[in-house]
């Protein structure tokens, strides 16, 4: 009797979908935390809807690909339209105080550079199932090349906002930006990156990223491994099988990454305290890993595959605390590093297809929710 008690307690406290995850409550959450976004005041600063790198990309990233593998006949959400329209608003905005005329100083130039960025990457994105680029999408990139620095330390990238907020707005992200920027080249449509007229743009922005790789964080290298899965020659063989090797030294014994992992990031005193294998680490790792070929049988990645499996919550998402502070319960920052690891942890386990997501039928009208 004391046996069958211990085994009743221990599935009492077991994760949530210990067994497996559940694709449909990850759509659910991703899609109220963007519904939320939209309607977020302080994400409305320049009148359109923001692509954040907490929320937005990540959401873009794998609600598409969860669309397919729920059978959603749909289409896009609501929330996926939104984001991209408003990208495709503000290609013709080639003035930063134009877009962001509330900032002051050098911010305005940085925050610019960032959205120039993501713009590109979301309009690449977008256009990539049509094979050639819209005619926002050309304009997209005119202007990313546009703003491309073509002198001093940073030659090739772009500017980069810098709150001091880890992991994506700090002096170290301009390099995770620059990652992305060849990435939004690498999945450009119709040969884009082959086109002759951009060819220095593209070796400046190489030069850049092989250059600084040595001094950057993992995690920022992980965004370069999987543009470099996307952009020809943008890393050599070599390169490419290190930062894996770096990445297999560093995986836990439970199949998962600690954020110490990904970096060593500054001390920050108001902090939650991070102990053990982390839901964004983990994410993030897995699916850059899956974009640069590693295959769902592979061990590391089956394990990893496993402890996403038994992290989702019971809300659908996958937990994960600020890098920088405490946030207060129920506000909309509280749940932003949860957003990223969410929306990682899902395009992973739709990557590795029946190792990793349930194929179940979907009668829902994601624009109804």
């Amino acid at each position: 009797m004391s046996i069958r008690v211990a085994v009743l307690l221990a599935l009492a406290v077991a994760p949530a979908f210990c067994a497996d995850w559940d694709a449909r409550l990850a759509a659910q959450y991703m899609d109220s935390r963007q519904k939320a976004w939209d309607a977020w005041p302080v994400a409305l600063h320049s009148g359109v809807a923001c692509v954040s790198c907490h929320t937005g990309l990540p959401y873009l990233v794998a609600r598409p690909a969860l669309r397919q593998a729920l059978n959603e006949k749909t289409g896009p959400t609501l929330y996926e339209g939104l984001l991209v329209s408003s990208m495709r608003a503000t290609v013709i905005r080639t003035d930063a105080n134009d877009l962001f005329g509330g900032l002051k100083g050098l911010i305005v130039d940085q925050v610019y550079g960032a959205q120039v960025v993501l713009a590109s990457l979301v309009l690449a994105m977008d256009d990539a199932p049509r094979g050639r680029l819209s005619p926002e999408g050309e304009k997209a990139f005119e202007r990313l090349w546009s703003t491309q620095l073509k002198s001093g330390p940073d030659k090739g990238n772009w500017r980069w906002s810098d709150f001091d907020l880890d992991p994506w707005e700090t002096k170290d992200a301009a390099f995770y930006g620059g990652a992305l920027g060849a990435l939004a080249t690498g999945l450009a449509p119709g040969g884009y990156q082959a086109r002759p007229e951009i060819q220095e743009n593209v070796a400046a922005l190489r030069a850049y990223l092989r250059a600084g790789q040595s001094t950057q964080p993992l995690h920022n290298r992980l965004f370069l491994l999987w543009a470099s899965s996307k952009l020809r020659d943008l890393l050599p063989d070599a390169d490419k099988e290190a930062i894996l090797d770096e990445v297999w030294r560093k995986q836990e014994a439970d199949g998962g990454w600690t954020l110490q992992s990904l970096g060593q990031w500054k001390k920050r005193e108001k902090a939650p305290v991070a102990v053990g294998s982390n839901s964004y680490a983990t994410a993030l790792v897995t699916y850059t890993i899956e974009q640069a070929g590693v295959q769902p049988s592979q061990p590391g990645l089956s394990k990893a595959l496993a402890w996403l499996k038994t992290h989702q919550q019971a809300g659908g998402y996958w937990a994960a605390d600020s890098m920088n502070h405490k946030h207060d319960p129920g506000t909309m920052p509280e749940k932003f590093m949860s957003d990223a690891a969410t929306g990682y942890a899902t395009a992973a386990l739709v990557a590795a297809g029946d190792d990793g997501v349930q194929r179940t039928a979907s009668n829902s009208n994601p624009r109804s929710r």
